[in-house]
């Protein structure tokens, strides 16, 4: 079973194992800046800014403002 585990690297704990690599066996980093590989459900940041352009320009004319 694969498990995903999110660390918060902007902190010293969370920097500690991904700096020494300290955990265990049979644990794999992937880093998707590196391997190109883009979870299901992400975004750029262009594509967010252009869905949420959209989507506040639709609330605005459905409203009347616009």
């Amino acid at each position: 079973m694969i498990h995903t585990l999110k660390v918060d690297d902007s902190t010293v704990k969370g920097k500690r194992p991904l700096k020494e690599r300290t955990i265990r066996k049979n644990t794999e980093f992937e880093n998707i800046s590196v391997t190109g590989i883009i979870p299901k459900g992400y975004v750029t940041g262009d594509e967010f800014v252009k869905r949420v352009k959209e989507g506040l320009r639709k609330k605005l004319t459905e409203n009347g403002y616009l």
